[in-house]
């Protein structure tokens, strides 16, 4: 395919979404440049829409479900507000792949159908928009995970008959829920990039800060939820592309321990590598949305529906044995203790996020809870073996879907151009070498019960997502400080801290930020409104006690600043 055509058929793609909008959502006038008009949450998407659909669109999945499922509030309503709010966020950042409104709206009316039938909801989520990353297969839905390859086809496949019918499981899971799903959300092409750009909607932006990035590879998700067009949605990590975009968009999220989410049916880049194992995960604007959403899906026990799927439901003893915990922390008694890690030894940080590491680390203290510096196994090590499993075929997945089309691909997706594959002998070496550093990881988690005074080893790691805040296009640095945690594959959140000021984080003003490792050459004038977010890592399937620390964190934090 030539040049001309596959930019052709990306901007018919583009086109196309625009057109799925109804004439009553869409703009008029030019929409206000990045420089004129940096942040377009809040206030500003507001003044597009009713008081009614505010008051909606800005109650987290926790308050929605309680009036949908007593009938207080209709599906209906609820769906068509997030459908106009998401038209609008996506005509501000270019956050959406698919727009499936009608068939929103139908599913909507069939719920208020049952409800007004049987006085009782279909499920837990039941009238909640749920919004998800264009990696999952909705019925009569494209999927084209930002490939100009793939529109048309069915995973680069033509006249494939799944196309049509289709549906990945966790989909089918969120209908049985009650979940209304009304558009998949924008992806990097190969999914591998800390961005979101591609040849179909271009580059999509951050809504707090137009001229920064909203993260990647989950990066529509983060962006669409940050304008409140989606409650809460689904994205995947298999390096931070759940939590960088959450960090990135002042959000919650979720990377659960492979096993616990079921990933049956969903497309992927790379598929059938198991080295590190792709994740699916939740963000919010809430902490308590994350567990509504993780807590329903296991409900419908994946574990009988998907073969890699792990039988463990949803544990409530561990949410109480955490609470307690907590409880006994905020009655004087210290009973949690956390690790500390504000540098990976690697990259070195930007000074918005020294400072909330430091916020971290001061609400930690103020609530009286032990605090130890963390010095683990080298993480440069970890982000090594991440970056070999990567490269295993030498980028041959990529260039196939590449060559589909043609098209080129943008400078922040980083495609082997015929490198290496590694032999069954070398990809088994690298399994050995992860478990290895698993295992020395293991260890040196265990010894910290010798520091923490509780008994046990820290409860949880605090250190940063990225050396930077919301990046500036183009200059992502390195995915090591989120990674390590999928080699390990444990469990982590993101938990919005505060936001860059280019009036607090500029050398000479702030004299408490003079770490060695802080890196003082950015732009603070540019980075300024940027979100800043921290993650909360435990240990491999303490999905149900990090929910419930980083929701007690998360508030403590918020009180701090």
């Amino acid at each position: 395919m030539t040049d001309s055509n596959w930019s052709a058929q990306g901007e018919a793609k583009r086109q196309s979404i625009l057109n799925a909008i109804p004439e009553i959502w869409r703009l008029k006038g030019p929409i206000p440049t990045a420089v004129e008009q940096r942040d377009v949450t809040g206030p500003y998407i507001q003044q597009f829409l009713s008081n009614r659909e505010i008051e909606i669109t800005e109650s987290d999945a926790v308050d929605i479900t309680a009036e949908t499922t007593s009938g207080r509030w209709s599906a209906v309503e609820v769906t068509k507000a997030f459908c106009h709010r998401a038209a609008i966020a996506h005509q501000l950042v270019s956050c959406l792949h698919e727009i499936f409104f009608d068939a929103a709206i139908e599913d909507a009316i069939k719920l208020d159908a049952y409800f007004a039938e049987h006085k009782a909801p279909t499920g837990p989520l039941h009238g909640l928009p749920v919004s998800l990353k264009d990696q999952f297969h909705v019925k009569g839905v494209e999927t084209t995970m930002g490939y100009v390859g793939w529109i048309g086809t069915f995973q680069g496949q033509h006249d494939d008959p799944r196309r049509a019918t289709k549906e990945s499981e966790l989909v089918r899971e969120l209908r049985n829920l009650g979940a209304v799903l009304y558009c998949k959300t924008s992806v990097p092409t190969t999914l591998m990039a800390g961005e979101t750009v591609n040849n179909i909607i271009g580059y999509t932006w951050n809504p707090k800060n137009r001229l920064l990035s909203c993260g990647g590879s989950s990066g529509g998700e983060g962006a669409l939820i940050a304008l409140r067009g989606s409650p809460a949605g689904f994205g995947t990590d298999i390096g931070g592309s759940v939590r960088i975009p959450a960090g990135f968009n002042s959000l919650y999220g979720l990377r659960p321990s492979s096993g616990r989410v079921p990933y049956q049916s969903a497309a992927n880049s790379a598929d059938g590598q198991s080295t590190i194992l792709s994740v699916i995960g939740p963000l919010a604007p809430t902490a308590r949305s994350l567990t509504l959403l993780f807590k329903a899906v296991l409900s419908q026990q994946p574990w009988l529906h998907d073969p890699l799927a792990l039988e463990i439901p949803w544990r409530d003893t561990i949410v109480e044995e955490t609470r307690k915990l907590i409880n006994q922390a905020t009655s004087g008694t210290s009973s949690l203790a956390f690790g500390i890690m504000p540098y990976n030894g690697v990259g070195r940080i930007h000074p918005p996020i020294a400072r909330g590491m430091k916020l971290v680390q001061q609400t930690l203290e103020r609530l009286g809870h032990k605090v130890i510096p963390w010095n683990p196994p080298s993480h440069e090590r970890a982000h090594d073996i991440a970056a070999r499993t990567f490269d295993m075929d030498g980028g041959a997945d990529f260039r196939h879907h590449f060559s589909l089309s043609g098209e080129t691909q943008a400078k922040q997706v980083i495609v082997q151009q015929n490198g290496p594959q590694l032999s069954a002998s070398e990809i088994a070496a690298l399994n050995i070498t992860k478990r290895e550093y698993q295992k020395e990881y293991m260890d040196y988690w265990n010894s910290t019960a010798a520091l923490t005074g509780t008994g046990r080893p820290v409860d949880g790691l605090f250190c940063p997502l990225a050396s930077h805040a919301a990046v500036i296009p183009a200059q992502y640095e390195s995915v090591g400080y989120t990674a390590f945690v999928n080699v390990l594959d444990y469990s982590s959140i993101s938990i919005p801290v505060t936001f860059a000021d280019k009036t607090v984080d500029v050398h000479g003003k702030n004299l408490s930020l003079s770490a060695d490792y802080i890196n003082w050459n950015y732009d603070a004038d540019t980075y300024d409104g940027a979100p800043v977010g921290i993650q909360l890592v435990g240990r491999r399937l303490q999905e149900e006690k990090m929910l419930t620390i980083a929701e007690y964190i998360g508030e403590e934090i918020a009180r701090d600043i």
